[in-house]
């Protein structure tokens, strides 16, 4: 992957239709985008390492062939029973420069890992930033 030159930016999200983010050339307007896949199973057991690699191949590179981070982290949520849940984790950090196309593409990405995994939630979060490649 390009490496990124990433500075902070102020202004609202591209995504909400704000303020375009003013940034210095030669950084661009983008949008940091972070995913945060839980790995536990319902019934018991984890998304192994080769159900997750195949699921970064098949569903996520194609969607982002530019580049992608990811990495191994450990969360811990609140669960529809109420009870804290800790578990092992996937954190995916993608940075679009066309906000406008990457929207579906992420909701596809969250959609088919929470069928695929019985998963009750994938965190998402967004924030507008000044890169470049």
């Amino acid at each position: 992957m390009a490496a990124l030159a990433i500075a902070g930016a102020s202004g609202d999200a591209l995504a909400q239709g704000g303020p375009a983010t003013v940034c210095v050339a030669p950084l661009k307007p983008a949008l940091s985008v972070e995913l945060y896949f839980g790995r536990g199973k319902p019934e018991g057991g984890e998304v192994s390492d080769d159900e997750w690699e195949d699921f970064l191949a098949t569903e996520v590179t194609p969607r982002f062939p530019d580049g992608l981070s990811v990495m191994d982290v450990r969360g811990q949520y609140r669960g529809s029973s109420g009870r804290a849940v800790s578990e092992r984790s996937k954190r995916l950090h993608v940075v679009v420069f066309d906000s406008p196309t990457y929207v579906a593409k992420i909701a596809e990405i969250i959609d088919l890992y929470r069928q695929r995994f019985r998963q009750e939630s994938v965190l998402r979060t967004e924030r507008s930033l000044c890169a470049a490649l």
